[in-house]
Formats: C-alpha cells, structure tokens, sequence
C-alpha cells in the first residue's frame, strides 16, 4: 500500500517541491535545507503517520543520560535501564556503576543505586515481579600490548581437612624462580575431602586437596613477569601447616591479551521499593550470560566468560526464586547470550544466535534442548548458519504457534559479514526445520525485534558492519506479518542503533529503543565515537486515526486455566485478547518476551478471557493484558499477576 497525500496535501508539497527548485539553483546546503524541510512535513502528516507510524525523541535530564547496556519493562509500568560501568573502563576504575528508572508516562527519571557493575550481566523476570540481576563486570578487557604485567590463573590448593581457607585479594604468591604474583580478588578454598575405610590395622585415611581458581597479576611490570613453565607457588605469609597445606599452581603467566572476566554476584531489583537487595552468588562467574525462565518458575544461567575470561565449558546453574538460591543445572555448552526459548514441554529452543565470545565450530548449531534429560536435537535448514552472531530471534505471536524466527546476523567476532536472512522454525512439526522468510532490505546486525499486540514484530535498526563501521547504521523499520510471512515498511528512526542498543514495548502500546554503542562516528573509521544515550519512541500506525477498545476494570491476580471478565464498552468490537511477557532485553537478546492468545467470550458491556493452563506455555508472573479490534488496534493494557 501507497500513501495517497489529499487535495490539501498534494497543493502544499507542489509548493515544496517549488522550493526545492529554487533552493538548487542556490547551492546544495540550501537544498539539503529544503529537502529535510519537505521530509519532516511530510513524515508528520495524519496520512502518513496511520500508514507508517511516528518516532519521537524523549527528552532526557542531562543527569539521567546513561549508556543503557540493559533494559527491563517492570510491573509497574517503569523501564529500568542498566549502565553499569556502561562499557567505559574509566568508570569502572572509579566504582561509577549507574542505573536509571523511566516512568514512559510522566517522562520522569530517577536514579538507582548500582551496587556492582552490571554491565554485561543476564536478567530474568521473576513470578513476583522482580527482576533478577545476576553476573556483570569484574574486569575490563586488555589487547596484546596494552597489557602492561603478566597474568593467569592459578589453581589454589587445599591439602587440610580442617576448615576452608579464605585469601584476600593481594595475597602474593612466589614461584621456585623468586618471580611473585598478586591475586586479583579474594577467594576462598573449601577444605579437602576425608576418608575413612577399615578398621584397626587395615583402618587408612585419604585425603583429597579442594582447590579453587583465582586470576593473578606478576608484581612487576614487562616481562620480568612472564612464566612460561609449570610451577608450584608458596603463600607469601604462611608458615608451619598453613604454609604446607596451601599452595599455588599456574602453568604459563603471560602478556597476551585478557578477556574481559564476569561476576559471581546476583540481585533482585524490587519494582516496589525501587531498590537492589543482593541475594546468593553464582558458582560460576558470568559476563555475557542469558538466564532463561523455566516451567517451574526457577531461572537457569547459561555460558559467559568466567572470572579467568575464558569462556564458561557448560557448566549452569539455576536460581530457585522460592529459596532464592543456585545449584548446579544440567551440562551443555553454548556461546555467550545464547537465545533460549521456554517451549512446551518445558524443552528450550536455541535458534543459533547469541552475541559473540566462543569458537566459531562449537555450540551454534541450532536445536532443541530438553534440560530434564539433557539431550539435544539439532535443527537444521538454516541459510548462513556461520552468521547467527549478532542476530534477533522471537517466538512468534502468538506463543502457541510454538514457531521461532531468526533475523539477520553476522560472522564470528570482528567479521564484516552480515546477512539479510531471516528463516522460521515450527516447532509443532515431528522433525521440525527452518524454513526460508523474506529477506531483511539488506544484511543487518544487531537488529532489534518486539512483538506487538496486533500479533506483528517490529524490527528497527542495526547496521551492516560490525559495531557500525563505515557508517553502516541501517535507518529503516519494518513489521513482519506471520500469517502472512511478509515484511511492510515502517516509519524510518532518525537515530542509529547497533552494539549494545536494546527495544521493548510499553503498555501503551508504543516501543522505545535504547542504547547503541558504535566503534566510529565517520565512514573511513577514524573518529572514535560517543554511545549513543538518546531515547527514541515509535508510536505505530494503530494509535493514530483509530478508536481504540476500551478495556475497563477487571481482577489483578489470575490463575492458570482461570477464567476471569474486564469491563468494556467496546465489547462488541472485540476480536483478540493477549497476554504479553514484558521484556528483559540486552544484546538485542529478549528471551522474555512473548504473547500468548487468549479465548474470548463478548458480552454486553464485558469480555471474558481464559488464561491456558500450560506453565510452559505461560510461567508465572505478570502480564500486559491487550485486547484489538478486528483492525489489530490495541487498548491500553492492563497489568495481571498471572500464577
């Protein structure tokens, strides 16, 4: 469909247009002039704006301008956007860690406390509504020759029965050569494991050292430092016992580069209190993680970089948010920010994208993972299934297609490759493969993805270089119909998005979008550039020339199976009911969103829905409740605590 311009319109844009001829013939600034004048008078137009949407920048606080690396719609209808250190090295040597809560309704801003730096961290929403926070930043990256002392692991042994052994950070730690080493961050040793078999003369006692891994810096500058040959380390400090039982052992300790190295520490973020409250730590270390929302309410932590910087070999754990604690979950590796999807049955669906750190030969086949068994079936069909890094993948609207859909992507790492390819799996089938869709306008990273009430996604931004080199911020939008299996365009974002930029719908039925963290401001990659911190909001097409349903009072809490009535006095022009996940997004990654149908009986003045009784289907907590036309308007929303 075209937009046709009325008489009114067509007799102003010839008078435009007239303009624009006579600013040519007066040089190409007046012309730009001209031509950025006839853009926004026409991308402001009623017509246009029914047919394409409309974007608006939000005016933000000078002092509320953070680099959004996170972002979570909560309950109460506030945005929490997440900093960290906000990938800025200088604010993480000072201890700055920022969060910001937005209020979308009043546009007012406050700031949160931030008790570590969760840049890079994984978030999930849980059955009461908080937001769980767990791993982040506990040291920056460094290349092959900025770094300045040598450095590595070292296994700390425990040869003593008797009790653990705590270290502080600094402990030093002195090889056989004389060469010391300083740990990074405290640790702590269990105590080795005693046995006992036999009795009397045959009665022997074993005892197995504990250790536990900590990352530790030469005390010297250069290469003075370097260790190339396996060593034992003595605890400068111990003596006697102590200093038998405890030791170091490393193998090289060097100046190659230094990953970035994650966190133990988990929080929940109260929407009421509008505070952090920590609660118990991880087992493993995790930068770059995705915590996945199970059937049974608990919430799994999957891969990141571990407090040595080397990528986690499979080892999850899952959050249980009754006891409000992590054991061990099943084994399976994956690359950082896998997008994993909660299907039926409880099995999670990995589309093949996740957001970089991992070889390019391990974890990103596409498949379907049971956890309870832990078995995994591949996936396959997909195009470019060497470009999934830095892809969107949604369950489709609504949720009980149980249908996934990848869009776009890149190569491994620094790869200037990017792919237009989108493709959609049905998860429904005996032996379910990816099937091609319609390709993205051009090869598209970092492409955000929302689902919206009408049962469309909205994809915006991106770029088709890595991190937007070259200038190659993709300034387009587009809606992808899945009955239909098209694209139609939307209104063009004037603010470019790629790395480290985030979207999520709100529950007025708009979207904002977040973030972005180019490498470089200019086409020939030479000035560096600043992360993008403005906030910009698409309102689509359904909110502009149309009455929208009305939905009026009804109950808060629900149950599973429940069915419960909400007053409307459009009840009669009621066609569809959907409850929609809000979102917990980062990486382009929102392994939260979803939007499920609900059946609908109209009455008079009321509408009466049934929630699904399949946990899998819909987990515990709370929803926007949407109801649409037969033209896919949407009401406002109203928040249910689904249990």
């Amino acid at each position: 469909m075209r937009y046709r311009p009325s008489p009114q319109t067509r007799k102003t844009a010839i008078g435009v247009a007239a303009f624009v001829v006579l600013a040519a013939m007066n040089g190409p600034a007046a012309l730009g002039f001209a031509e950025h004048s006839y853009h926004q008078y026409k991308i402001n137009q009623p017509g246009y704006k029914a047919m394409y949407g409309h974007w608006d920048l939000v005016d933000v606080p000078k002092q509320y301008r953070i680099n959004s690396i996170h972002a979570a719609l909560l309950h109460t209808g506030k945005v929490l956007l997440i900093a960290g250190s906000g990938n800025n090295e200088k604010n993480f040597r000072a201890g700055t860690f920022q969060s910001v809560l937005w209020d979308p309704v009043n546009n007012t801003f406050k700031e949160i406390p931030t008790p570590k730096d969760m840049f890079c961290g994984g978030h999930a929403q849980l059955p009461d509504g908080q937001l769980l926070v767990a791993g982040g930043t506990a040291r920056y990256e460094k290349l092959q020759g900025d770094v300045k002392r040598a450095g590595g692991a070292m296994v700390i042994k425990n040869e003593s029965p008797d009790r653990p052994m705590t270290f502080p950070k600094g402990t030093v730690f002195r090889g056989s050569t004389g060469k010391e080493y300083a740990s990074q961050l405290p640790i702590t040793v269990p105590a080795a494991t005693k046995t006992v078999t036999g009795f009397g003369p045959k009665k022997k006692v074993t005892v197995t050292a504990s250790e536990a891994r900590v990352y530790v810096e030469s005390v010297r500058d250069g290469e003075a430092g370097i260790s190339n040959t396996a060593d034992q380390y003595r605890i400068v400090g111990l003596k006697g016992d102590d200093a038998r039982n405890h030791y170091g052992l490393a193998t090289k300790l060097g100046l190659d580069k230094k990953d970035f190295q994650g966190l133990r520490e988990s929080y929940l973020f109260d929407p009421e209190s509008e505070r952090y409250v920590q609660v118990t730590s991880m087992s493993e270390a995790r930068w770059y993680p995705t915590l996945v929302t199970l059937a049974d309410n608990r919430v799994m932590a999957v891969s990141g970089l571990d407090d040595m910087g080397q990528i986690i070999p499979g080892k999850n754990e899952i959050f249980d948010p009754a006891t409000r604690r992590w054991s061990p979950g099943p084994t399976r590796y994956f690359p950082t920010y896998p997008a994993l999807f909660l299907t039926k049955g409880g099995k999670l669906f990995y589309s093949g994208s996740n957001a970089g750190y991992g070889p390019a030969d391990q974890g990103r086949t596409p498949g379907v993972w049971d956890p309870r068994a832990n078995t995994f079936t591949p996936v396959p069909g997909l195009h470019d299934p060497d470009q999934t890094e830095t892809s969107a993948s949604v369950l489709l609207p609504p949720a009980q297609r149980q249908s996934v859909m990848i869009l776009g992507g890149g190569g491994v790492g620094e790869s200037h490759r990017s792919t237009g390819r989108t493709a959609v799996v049905d998860l429904g089938q005996e032996r379910p493969r990816y099937e091609d869709g319609p390709d993205l306008p051009q090869g598209t990273r970092y492409l955000n993805a929302v689902l919206t009430p009408d049962d469309s996604v909205f994809t915006s931004g991106g770029s088709l270089d890595y991190r937007g080199k070259e200038a190659s911020d993709v300034l387009r939008a587009q809606f992808y119909d899945p009955a239909q299996g098209t694209f139609r365009p939307a209104a063009a974002p004037t603010v470019g998005r790629d790395y480290h930029s985030e979207a999520l719908l709100l529950p007025d039925g708009r979207i904002a979008v977040f973030g972005s963290n180019p490498l470089f401001a200019d086409k020939a990659n030479t000035e560096d550039a600043p992360f993008e911190q403005r906030i910009e909001v698409y309102s689509p097409p359904y909110l502009y020339g149309r009455t929208r349903p009305e939905l009026g009072s009804g109950p808060v809490e629900v149950e599973r199976g429940q069915s419960v009535t909400f007053r409307s006095g459009s009840a009669g022009g009621v066609r569809a009911a959907r409850l929609m996940r809000p979102s917990a997004v980062t990486h382009v990654t929102d392994v939260e969103q979803r939007s499920i149908a609900l059946d609908l009986v109209r009455h008079d003045r009321s509408v009466t829905v049934t929630v699904p009784r399949d946990p899998s289907l819909v987990p515990s907590g709370w929803y926007m409740l949407f109801l649409t036309d037969r033209r896919g308007t949407p009401s406002q929303a109203r928040w249910v605590h689904v249990r």
